[in-house]
């Protein structure tokens, strides 16, 4: 079974930094894809960064160039550094991972393991 858990959110003033961990364990496969979501009050859950076991990694314009998603060398510990943050970037941030190196959002959200979620709050 695999378990998900998220740490490091907080509170940061606007144009600071924080970094996110999240603890991956239980899966077994050679392919797949992992990454991190965030769900704001009152909007829909958005994808942030998404790496693939190739390494491969795609953000959103809308953290590109500020976010950066990584993994430890074992693959079981994933990682999301955030600088210069925005009022804009609140929101409850999520990890997930799910099988095979192709994905969507439709995908994660059908197939994927969740964790529950750490909150980043980023004040003016």
């Amino acid at each position: 079974q695999v378990q998900v858990a998220e740490s490091g959110g907080g509170s940061v003033q606007e144009g600071g930094s924080l970094k996110l961990s999240c603890v991956i364990s239980g899966y077994t496969w050679d392919r797949y894809c992992m990454g991190w979501f965030r769900q704001a009050p009152g909007k829909s859950r958005e994808v942030v960064a998404i790496i693939d076991s190739d390494e491969v990694a795609n953000y959103p314009p809308s953290v590109k160039g500020r976010f950066t998603i990584s993994q430890d060398d074992d693959k079981k510990t994933l990682y999301l550094s955030m600088n210069s943050l925005k009022v804009e970037d609140t929101a409850m941030y999520y990890c997930v991972i799910k099988r095979g190196r192709q994905w969507s959002e439709l995908d994660f959200s059908r197939f994927g393991s969740w964790g529950q979620g750490t909150q980043v709050v980023v004040s003016s």
